[in-house]
């Protein structure tokens, strides 16, 4: 404030003012009520500019009140008549409640203002960009392409309801945080979140790992054991990699789909359940319900609501964005200082294929953190330009070709492994089932040509 200009051009210049608001602040902020009575009362000799005092203003009557908010007083409310007629009490009323409302507003104002203070300081110290969740503020997903921008409108479109959902997309496009924010923003999210990967239970456990089953129902089950289903009951049941389910236990999945029923293996007692599917897949089971490989009734009732989810080479503008996440996580878990990253090594991560998608990229900048002793993220780039420069779009006819090259190269250098810490799936960012699928698809030789 420079000045406080009066009705009779009486005018206090700002040291003015903030003197005077000193003296009256003194009277009030010890008791923190209010103060009314005749200004010859207060400090008169106060030393304004201009030689200026108190009653040079002309107020007679005064009623000076605290801004206070959780017992702390922020400032005060100074309130002025010429007359001689004192304050009322129904005014004093009025003018402490416009105090409290005044000084919620100072209150909020200043928490305001601290909060973007502290927003720029930060922004200034760290180099990792601070808005890399996605714009509806879904937990874990990051990015903010239009691509996966779409697939979470599906995913606000379909979670209200009840419907089963039908996730599809590559191996290690996320299908699992698809899944869990349909679930979050349902209403079972109080409920159980259940998930069982289809791929990686042998075909014959995969029906007690579902069901359930009794003692004695087969050799080794030496207890009751409830399956994923009655876990489930009133949550939500993921099923990973449906695809996988053999066809013999397809009917059983089919019926529990449509009647919410059935019996534990070794039982013939029914059970009832309230469970919503979430099931997901990277295979094509339009095509494997032609090849006799999957029921078209079981597909027809997965597919109510397809939700496909766009792989990283199809929304690339959030590759830097997710380098930069995984940076941070990975740096910090390892209790690194990774400040900077090259703009060369941004130029490679954006030009790659990524055929293992977010998962292959969340492995390599693992590895690349753990490569990386100083401040500037030092990933080994060899290996992607060497991708990059043996599928160019130039040699290689079709995306198929491409990633053919790659997963072909892979399993070259893990010496024909497929499993294992050391394996080509575990290289390519991989489930080893998930390879083994694609391997059959793009006809690769299982020994060395």
């Amino acid at each position: 404030m420079d000045a406080v200009e009066f009705a009779d051009d009486t005018l206090l210049d700002a040291e003015a003012v903030n003197s005077l608001g000193e003296t009256l602040a003194a009277h009030v902020s010890s008791t923190g009520k209010p103060w009314t009575g005749f200004s010859t009362d207060l400090a008169v000799n106060i030393d304004l500019k201009d030689d200026l005092k108190w009653t040079a203003v002309g107020f007679k009557r005064v009623c000076i009140l605290p801004l206070v908010t959780r017992d702390r007083v922020l400032g005060i409310l100074a309130v002025g008549n010429r007359e001689e007629a004192a304050y009322t009490q129904d005014e004093v009323e009025f003018l402490t409640q416009l105090s409290g409302q005044m000084a919620i507003a100072v209150e909020n104002a200043l928490v305001l203002g601290e909060l973007r203070k502290l927003k720029d300081n930060l922004s200034e110290e760290s180099v990792f960009d601070d808005e890399i969740r996605c714009e509806l503020n879904f937990e874990e997903i990051v990015g903010r392409s239009g691509a996966l921008q779409r697939a979470l409108r599906q995913v606000e479109i379909v979670a209200p309801t009840d419907s089963g959902v039908l996730i599809q997309g590559e191996t290690g496009t996320g299908k699992e945080l698809i899944a869990r924010a349909i679930h979050n923003l349902s209403a079972r999210r109080g409920q159980p979140f259940v998930k069982l990967n289809c791929a990686a239970i042998p075909s014959g456990l995969l029906e007690s790992e579902l069901f359930g089953h009794e003692k004695g129902a087969f050799t080794g089950a030496i207890m009751r054991k409830a399956g994923r289903f009655e876990v489930a009951d009133k949550g939500t049941l993921f099923l990973d990699e449906v695809g996988d389910i053999p066809l013999e236990l397809q009917p059983k999945l089919l019926r529990v789909l449509q009647e919410h029923e059935f019996e534990r293996l070794g039982s013939t007692r029914t059970q009832q359940v309230d469970v919503r599917v979430i099931a997901a897949t990277h295979r094509d089971l339009k095509q494997m319900v032609e090849d006799g490989e999957f029921r078209s009734d079981l597909f027809y009732r997965l597919h109510v609501f397809p939700l496909p989810v766009p792989p990283l080479r199809d929304r690339r503008e959030d590759i830097p964005i997710l380098v930069r996440h995984y940076v941070d996580k990975y740096s910090r878990r390892m209790n690194r200082r990774i400040e900077t990253i090259s703009s060369q090594a941004m130029e490679v991560f954006a030009s790659y294929p990524w055929p293992g998608n977010v998962r292959e990229l969340q492995n390599f900048i693992e590895r690349a953190v753990i490569l990386s002793p100083g401040t500037t993220l030092r990933p080994p780039l060899a290996e992607l330009k060497q991708a990059i420069m043996q599928s160019p779009s130039s040699k290689l006819s079709t995306l198929e070709e491409a990633e053919r090259e790659h997963v072909l190269r892979a399993i070259r250098e893990s010496n024909w492994i497929i499993g294992g810490p050391n394996g080509a799936a575990t290289r390519l960012g991989m489930k080893r089932t998930t390879l083994a699928y694609r391997i059959r698809k793009l006809k690769i030789p299982c020994r060395p040509e």
